[in-house]
């Protein structure tokens, strides 16, 4: 699954900096989650990290895009494999 970023966003820009996927972009008015580079943190944390900073909780499960832990995982490693890193160095790359 990808995550979502709601309405409800107040621009606050804590969350782009912390996606290790580089997922998180500011849209025409709110910041936007790309589904193809979000991996809900799945290889490189245990909880998605935009949702640990947001102070407005506007970061639900994109409906849109329902995947399980590995697929979230082979995203993440696809991601990984594209941009020359080891998919295997990260923290939690395994499934559970």
């Amino acid at each position: 699954m990808a995550l979502w970023i709601t309405d409800e966003c107040i621009n606050c820009d804590v969350c782009e900096p912390e996606c290790p996927n580089q997922a998180i972009s500011m849209g025409a008015e709110i910041y936007e989650i790309d589904p193809r580079r979000c991996t809900e943190c799945v290889g490189h944390f245990p909880e998605p990290q935009c949702v640990q900073v947001c102070p407005v909780s506007c970061i639900p499960i994109n409906p849109s895009y329902v995947e399980s832990r590995v697929q979230l995982l082979e995203k993440f490693e696809h991601l990984q494999a594209a941009s020359g890193a080891g998919a295997g160095s990260a923290a939690g790359a395994s499934p559970a």
